[in-house]
């Protein structure tokens, strides 16, 4: 399915917010996500469907100042 990842077009597999992070070598990564502008929460991403178009943002947090 096509969806875009932090405004990148990409083709991917996987079918639910948690298969994404896996397929992404996310799986055991300390992130933010959302999808179309939503915030999805840790305990959500397994339940969240992916579809067709959706915009998903994965952020993780960074040291500096």
């Amino acid at each position: 399915m096509n969806v875009t990842i932090n405004g990148e077009a990409r083709l991917v597999e996987a079918t639910t917010l948690q298969a994404l992070l896996a397929e992404l070598g996310h799986a055991a990564s300390i992130v933010a996500t959302a999808r179309n502008g939503e915030f999805v929460a840790i305990s959500e991403r397994g339940e969240t469907r992916l579809r067709e178009g959706d915009r998903i943002e994965i952020l993780a947090p960074m040291k500096g100042g």
